[in-house]
């Protein structure tokens, strides 16, 4: 699979990511068939064009860190009802979305 196949099918699972949740870059390469990918998963989010309007701020790391320098992320996130841990991670146990139409 090239790097545009593997990017539609990222931004394929970014948009079904419902509003209140999150999912990791390693956890969107798995389900896109690369687990060790998932880096990739981030350069694809920094390059989705943004007339698409896909959900970016719903990827955070698999610590659920938000993206460094993205001051706008942690805004979207708590409008949707996302809750940020003390340390400003997002709290991954009440908010990770686990598709089952992925398994």
């Amino acid at each position: 699979m090239d790097r545009i196949q593997f990017y539609e099918i990222i931004y394929s699972i970014v948009k079904e990511i419902p509003v209140g949740y999150v999912m990791t870059y390693g956890q969107i390469a798995y389900l896109a068939g690369e687990p060790q990918y998932a880096r990739m998963v981030g350069w694809a989010m920094f390059h989705a064009p943004k007339e698409w309007y896909l959900p970016c701020h719903r990827v955070v790391n698999s610590q659920g860190r938000l993206v460094p320098g993205w001051q706008e992320q942690k805004a979207l996130l708590e409008k949707e009802g996302v809750t940020l841990k003390a340390n400003g991670c997002v709290n991954m146990k009440l908010h990770q979305w686990q598709p089952a139409d992925h398994e």
